[in-house]
């Protein structure tokens, strides 16, 4: 005889404590499909959450965290019930993602460029080098037209 198999349940409360989703956005990505509906309790009709929901749940918040839209995380998790087949459609997104994420690092680095560029300008400024100051002015002008250009991206 086999001891029967306890399952651990969880609140909303507590599935939002961890895995770093607000219950507000737990509710939300069930309601548009991201996730499947979760299981009410038979009296409360409060949601339960089990282990196997956190897993998912700990999934998208990664997926979230990347800044993936609500639609790719939604095709994502549909593609990942299909299993290998999905595979290619599942490159395909983490690539776009990851390419996404690469344009964003390239924008902060021109920004955190521009802010040292400032920094150094008000520096040479405070310290009355008006040579230095109009040369670093040039440089912000030019790497402003940069940041521009990202912006637009």
């Amino acid at each position: 005889m086999s001891a029967p198999i306890i399952r651990h349940t969880y609140s909303i409360k507590e599935a939002a404590a961890l895995t770093g989703l607000p219950a507000s956005t737990l509710r939300y990505y069930e309601s548009i499909g991201v996730i499947t509906p979760i299981r009410r309790g038979a009296s409360s009709k409060h949601r339960v959450y089990t282990d196997e929901d956190l897993d998912l749940l700990t999934w998208v918040s990664c997926l979230s965290a990347t800044g993936m839209s609500v639609a790719d995380m939604r095709s994502y998790l549909a593609n990942g019930a299909l299993g290998p087949a999905a595979a290619p459609e599942q490159i395909a997104l983490l690539k776009a993602q990851q390419e996404q994420l690469e344009d964003e690092a390239r924008s902060i680095a021109l920004r955190k460029r521009y802010v040292a560029l400032k920094i150094d300008y008000w520096q040479a400024v405070h310290a009355g080098d008006g040579a230095k100051a109009e040369k670093l002015s040039d440089e912000a002008r030019t790497l402003a037209e940069d940041l521009k250009k990202t912006r637009k991206q």
